[in-house]
């Protein structure tokens, strides 16, 4: 680890060029930041279309939009905007664009390094070929850093591997996680009246498409738990971006749905902004969603979340309890663990959570650990965290 340092930087610039769960989970970083430099201005680089996650973040007094395929004209124009203009890049993905980039906006940069994913049984040949390639494109990242934190996909959550960015600015480390850690979600902004008229309390709010097809959750499995969901008397919103695959899916739940059961859903598809959808989960009963960015996004907002998951590492990517003290709320495998307001759920299997994208390793790939997720795992946990939300 690097040795101490006392830099106090009047300008910082986050660097996050990814997804919007990839940037919300930055937040427990910004906070911590701004312990440390109160007085500093922070500024936020990240792809067009993705920070919604930070609007109202008190902290973050410029976003600076890219696209995710800049072309020479675009690079040129942010090279000028970003040229040396800060005291220190942080640099949150490992990918070289982001690592450029923060070479060129400031003096100093900390940042995340990419690691060869290393899995539940030992490395082949070709593995280790591929760690040690990983290795050599790192080193240049090294050499041009006061700092950097290495990705541990099994072992270390990505909330600690952010804040472990800061370590070099702690001469005890220890203080990172010593105290309660939130993730803090954007400003909530109100609902049209067109969904704000058709809600009725209590209601679940459900998210079932994930980015990719093999974190889906059976079609039927969805039947069976918003008609249960309803028989309960509670009103069920299902939610999704716009996207076309979400909203395809939500359509097929609905299609297999009764006509009563129907009746006490609300479809919101396409229809929220990341604001507002935040507006929606605070005041939901609880929520119930697959491995995607809304779930993180409903743990940040402190409503009761219960996420099913199934070859992502808990580990790594569990949504953040929030206000949770340490370095690791979870267990890598557990058909079903509860921390804080956050219930995980894993299908069975001893190659749970494998890391990869399904049993093909593809994106349409199935995930035989969701498949055997059953929906009586899932209505249980539902049933539980009433109770316990009863208790309080």
């Amino acid at each position: 680890m690097s040795s101490f340092s006392s830099l106090k930087p009047k300008k910082v610039l986050f660097i996050a060029t990814r997804q919007i769960g990839d940037v919300l989970v930055t937040t427990p970083l910004i906070s911590k930041a701004r312990e440390l430099w109160p007085d500093a201005q922070f500024h936020f680089l990240g792809y067009r279309g993705k920070m919604d996650m930070l609007k109202g973040n008190p902290d973050i007094a410029k976003l600076i939009e890219t696209s995710d395929r800049p072309k020479f004209g675009e690079y040129l124009s942010l090279f000028k905007r970003l040229f040396q203009r800060y005291d220190l890049a942080i640099v949150t993905q490992p990918s070289d664009r982001a690592y450029f980039y923060g070479l060129a906006a400031a003096f100093r940069r900390i940042g995340v390094l990419g690691s060869h994913p290393q899995g539940l049984t030992e490395q082949d040949q070709a593995e280790k070929a591929g760690k040690n390639k990983s290795d050599k494109q790192n080193a240049w990242k090294k050499a041009i850093c006061l700092h950097t934190v290495e990705v541990d996909y099994f072992k270390q959550h990505v909330v600690t591997e952010k804040l472990r960015l800061l370590e070099v600015f702690y001469k005890n480390t220890h203080d990172l996680f010593s105290k309660p850690i939130f993730v803090t979600p954007p400003i909530g902004l109100a609902l049209a009246p067109v969904i704000a008229e058709q809600l009725h309390h209590p209601y679940a709010v459900i998210h079932p498409g994930p980015l990719t097809a093999y974190k889906r959750w059976p079609l039927a499995y969805w039947k069976t738990l918003i008609t249960w969901l309803t028989e309960q008397g509670w009103q069920v919103v299902l939610s999704a971006s716009p996207a076309k695959q979400d909203l395809e899916l939500n359509q097929d739940i609905l299609s297999l749905l009764e006509d009563k059961v129907r009746n006490q859903v609300i479809d919101t598809a396409g229809q929220l902004s990341i604001p507002q959808a935040g507006t929606l989960i605070r005041n939901a009963l609880f929520y119930i969603g697959v491995d995607t960015s809304i779930t993180h996004l409903a743990a940040a907002c402190n409503t009761p979340t219960i996420a099913l998951f199934g070859a992502t590492p808990p580990t790594n990517f569990g949504p953040w309890p929030n206000g949770f003290v340490g370095e690791q709320p979870y267990q890598l495998r557990a058909r079903t663990q509860t921390v804080g307001n956050v219930t995980i759920l894993q299908g069975p299997g001893e190659c749970v959570p494998c890391r990869k994208a399904g049993c093909e390793d593809k994106a349409n790939s199935r995930s035989e650990c969701l498949d055997l997720l059953e929906p009586a795992q899932v209505i249980q946990a539902v049933q539980e965290t009433v109770q316990r939300i009863h208790q309080r």
